[in-house]
């Protein structure tokens, strides 16, 4: 699966749902090259997790979970397919190569950017109207 493809469902489906806490997570995580940030699996042992598990630890309506928490946020925050997600596909094949991992960080930094400047956050549910 290209790139592209990943960071384009990033945008559009990740992006919109992720709190400015799980956006600050995700900055620190991509930027240190964190063991805590995994590949292959929703998580190991905790605090170990993927991209989408460290997203739904800062987001109210999955943060009380542990290991099923970025499996709920995909399917029930971003309406997304966990075994078909881009994002997902990509991040478990790219383990070894950092393109996707700098694309990530990029996007994450220019969303953070784009919040700070004042500018809504992409359109996206309402965080609170429905219970996980």
């Amino acid at each position: 699966m290209p790139i592209s493809a990943a960071i384009a469902e990033f945008r559009a489906a990740w992006l919109p749902h992720i709190t400015d806490d799980g956006l600050s997570r995700l900055i620190e995580l991509l930027e240190k090259g964190s063991p805590l940030l995994i590949h292959g699996a929703f998580t190991r042992a905790l605090p170990m997790g993927c991209l989408a598990s460290h997203i739904a630890w800062n987001h109210p309506r999955t943060c009380h979970y542990h290991h099923e928490a970025g499996i709920l946020w995909l399917s029930r925050v971003a309406g997304l397919n966990p075994a078909t997600s881009a994002v997902i596909l990509a991040w478990d094949r790219q383990s070894g190569d950092y393109a996707l991992r700098r694309e990530l960080l990029e996007e994450c930094r220019t969303e953070q950017q784009r919040r700070a400047a004042g500018w809504p956050q992409a359109a996206a549910a309402d965080l609170d109207t429905v219970a996980v």
